[in-house]
């Protein structure tokens, strides 16, 4: 029976995909739910199993192509059997075996190589079916038989040998190199939001300084007993995730977004979390984090960020969010403007945090300063919402009681 393979039906926000490595060539053997290919859609890698056992008979989408939902790419035939392996070449005989020797010896003697001596390649047969079966270019191998014939170990140590890191090819001095490479879909999709924002939104950004020490003492005071309670480590993005919502509550213009003519007020708070990945940023959102207690959203963050890195997040979770966070003080930024996430109204950047001496009760002291900055639609947003809201997080995180008695 003959099993079509389709592209899964994919959400109304995401109208194609791309195919990127099959796993699998035509004519190989598959296992039910075994993955057949990846599939690359602006937001998330998304793996094709296989839907039933049996053989892959023809690949009709190839690596590279855009697809879209419910395409076919390929088909399998669940009672076909794998072909059986070509016939092993039968070794020469020892009389003609003696011979070559004999031959080989003199030319060696006489510096002549191997495979000039009219008996095509110094490959021996086995080494060359070995060679064939896995992939390996014999006129890569450095023969140890007699006259430097190729023989089956040598080629079983090659298979053995692990691969060379890729050595970048020498530009000539003056030389002016350039490379190209095509942008990933992912990448296409942000270069495409970021550019929409800028032309949509009207977008200011205000600044603050938040001391750290209080939010790092407690941190530290509770951190090993955290861990040790609930399972995952006391970051400090989960801190400045109740401090968001704990602001957006006070004011919720900034939880809002533009539709049209109408500004639609969300009564939820849907935060996101702006995650590096091997693909490139993205933006994972934790639903209804006001509800949720402090090690939950540590949680949830830690298992976004692992799932980031091995390209397991689903479309769900990087589709909408109210509000959005992004903390490029882990790469060491100390100030930054960063773009709205549309449709979102507002987002909030985290910075690095330095030693900086501040003036407190008259006296100059050092203390842990993080730059904050909030840039925010100014059609729907005006400055005194964001400067406020923004004053709200400060102090929910230099005093979080605040977040507790809600004040």
């Amino acid at each position: 029976m003959i099993i079509e393979v389709k592209v899964p039906q994919l959400p109304e926000s995401v109208t194609e995909a791309t195919l990127l490595s099959w796993k699998k060539k035509a004519g190989e053997a598959v296992a039910r739910d075994e993955n057949l290919i990846d599939i690359e859609t602006d937001k998330v890698v998304l793996e094709i199993p296989a839907p039933q056992a049996g053989v892959l008979v023809s690949i009709i989408k190839n690596e590279g192509d855009t697809v879209g939902s419910d395409e076919l790419i390929a088909t399998i035939d669940t009672e076909a059997k794998v072909a059986a392996a070509a016939p092993a070449v039968s070794a020469p005989s020892a009389a003609i075996v003696e011979q070559q020797q004999r031959i080989e010896a003199a030319a060696a003697s006489a510096g002549v190589p191997a495979s000039a001596l009219g008996f095509g390649s110094a490959v021996m047969p086995a080494a060359k079916k070995l060679a064939a079966d896995n992939g390996v270019d014999v006129s890569k191998v450095e023969g140890s038989g007699r006259g430097g014939r190729v023989l089956k170990e040598d080629v079983q140590n090659a298979l053995n040998k692990p691969a060379a890191a890729p050595v970048a090819a020498p530009v000539a001095a003056g030389e002016r190199a350039e490379q190209r490479v095509p942008m990933s879909r992912l990448r296409q999709r942000v270069a495409e939001r970021l550019l929409e924002s800028q032309q949509t939104n009207a977008i200011l950004t205000t600044f603050n300084e938040v001391n750290m020490k209080p939010l790092m003492d407690l941190r530290n005071k509770y951190k090993d007993r955290f861990e040790k309670e609930h399972g995952v480590k006391l970051g400090f993005m989960g801190f400045f995730v109740k401090a968001a919502v704990h602001a957006l509550k006070k004011y919720p213009i900034v939880n809002a977004s533009v539709d049209g003519n109408d500004i639609v007020y969300h009564g939820y708070f849907d935060i996101g979390v702006a995650v590096g990945s091997p693909r490139g940023l993205v933006v994972p959102v934790i639903r209804n984090a006001d509800q949720l207690s402090l090690a939950d959203i540590e949680k949830t963050i830690a298992d976004f960020g692992k799932r980031a890195q091995e390209g397991k997040l689903s479309l769900d979770e990087l589709t909408g969010g109210t509000y959005t966070i992004s903390n490029g003080g882990t790469f060491g930024s100390m100030m930054s403007t960063p773009i709205i996430n549309p449709p979102q109204s507002a987002i909030l950047g985290m910075h690095a945090t330095k030693e900086r001496a501040v003036v407190e009760n008259g006296e100059i002291v050092a203390r842990p300063m993080m730059y904050l900055a909030q840039s925010y639609d100014h059609r729907i947003i005006d400055g005194r919402e964001a400067v406020l809201s923004l004053v709200a997080i400060k102090e929910a995180i230099e005093d979080p009681a605040r977040l507790l008695l809600d004040l």
